[in-house]
């Protein structure tokens, strides 16, 4: 992908959009992990841990970037986006974060760097899958995915609670970035790769059935879990 092209732009646009949207679970865990620290010692785990934090995604980026490129991964990876999308809608009206408590400077900044861990495949699978194997967008969703998740939260919540339509899009996003790595499994040449109009159809026809499900699926959900309520 050529440096600063019109599809440069389009896949690092997408990157943010998916970055403003995974990353408010991820800050909320983190920010409560240090809750019960002192105040002073509130600034230096966010620090540390941040620094931690972005040595994990670093490695964990690199080798989501390397995995793809295993033939089945990128449908798999694809797949796996579609279900990440639909969670997204789907958990919309779930229960309240919880977060390890910890008392001790140690304590917050190893919650910290285990939830960006363990809550940042979404993330990382996301970006690496938007930027299609371009390593500078790589590491740009890297950077900027990691003052989003730990300095953030208040503006990512914010921004989601006055726009809503927010979560929409980014679902939207996902499954557009999901269909592609779908489509552009190696293993799937034969059935999406050349202009003949079945390939024509069945890409056009797996990035409307992926957007559709994932959309319609969350809407489902969220309607099946306010009936319950």
């Amino acid at each position: 992908m050529e440096l600063f092209s019109a599809p440069w732009w389009s896949a690092l646009m997408a990157i943010i959009l998916i970055d403003l949207v995974l990353a408010g679970d991820n800050a909320i865990v983190i920010a409560l992990a240090a809750r019960n620290l002192p105040a002073q010692l509130q600034k230096k785990a966010i620090i540390w841990g941040t620094v931690g934090a972005i040595g994990v995604r670093a490695v964990m980026t690199v080798g989501v970037v390397w995995l793809l490129q295993v033939p089945g991964l990128m449908l798999v990876g694809g797949l796996g986006l579609v279900w990440i999308a639909y969670k997204l809608l789907a958990d919309q009206g779930g229960s309240e974060h919880e977060a390890p408590v910890v008392s001790t400077f140690w304590g917050a900044m190893k919650t910290i760097v285990v939830a960006d861990a363990l809550m940042g495949v979404d993330n990382v699978l996301g970006v690496a899958g938007a930027a299609h194997g371009a390593f500078d967008l790589v590491i740009i969703g890297l950077l900027i995915s990691v003052p989003i998740v730990v300095f953030g939260s208040s503006v990512v919540l914010k921004l989601v609670e006055r726009f809503p339509v927010i979560i929409q899009i980014g679902a939207a996003v996902l499954a557009v970035t999901a269909a592609k790595m779908i489509i552009n499994e190696p293993m799937l040449d034969s059935v999406f790769d050349g202009p003949a109009l079945p390939n024509t159809a069945a890409r056009w026809g797996t990035y409307l059935i992926t957007v559709a499900a994932v959309l319609g699926g969350g809407r489902w959900a969220t309607r099946r879990a306010a009936t319950r309520t």
